[in-house]
């Protein structure tokens, strides 16, 4: 199955999964379970950091264990959470001030989670594969961000 098309069929599906909710670690932890169990020959670790007393702190996710704090403008995390802005990062060895939780990771995308005007949080998926992630990612992941940002706040 094409990467689009299982974001096509996922996204309704975790619609329909959060719809109503509003506690913020269950949305999260059965976000990221469904993200990571749909792309698992892909996706290495698939998580969500927050913002909480101006750093960013691990929250739900599925995969080896990770960093537990990760501050503002550090990292693929930190800069995201920096900029406002999605990071595709196609070889995490070339992003300077990369932090390797794990040395299998090899690329990375990280996409702002929108509280108003504001980075509420993070999420934050790596793959074992090179160049794994292209704008077809960016594109459903933002979306997705978006519609859990509508459902929590």
């Amino acid at each position: 199955m094409m990467k689009q098309q299982r974001y096509e069929e996922l996204l309704p599906q975790i619609a329909s999964l959060i719809s109503g909710e509003k506690d913020v670690t269950s949305v999260l932890a059965n976000v990221a379970a469904a993200l990571h169990h749909a792309f698992s020959d892909t996706f290495f670790w698939t998580g969500f950091y927050m913002v909480a007393e101006g750093e960013l702190r691990l929250g739900p996710f599925q995969g080896p264990v990770a960093c537990m704090h990760i501050a503002h403008g550090r990292g693929v995390c930190g800069t995201s959470w920096a900029e406002g802005q999605t990071l595709v990062v196609a070889d995490v060895e070339q992003f300077p001030g990369h932090i390797a939780c794990s040395s299998l990771s090899r690329s990375e995308i990280v996409v702002p989670l929108w509280r108003g005007d504001e980075v509420a949080g993070v999420l934050d998926i790596d793959s074992r594969q090179l160049a794994a992630f292209d704008q077809t990612d960016r594109h459903y992941l933002e979306t997705l961000c978006a519609m859990i940002a509508s459902e929590l706040w």
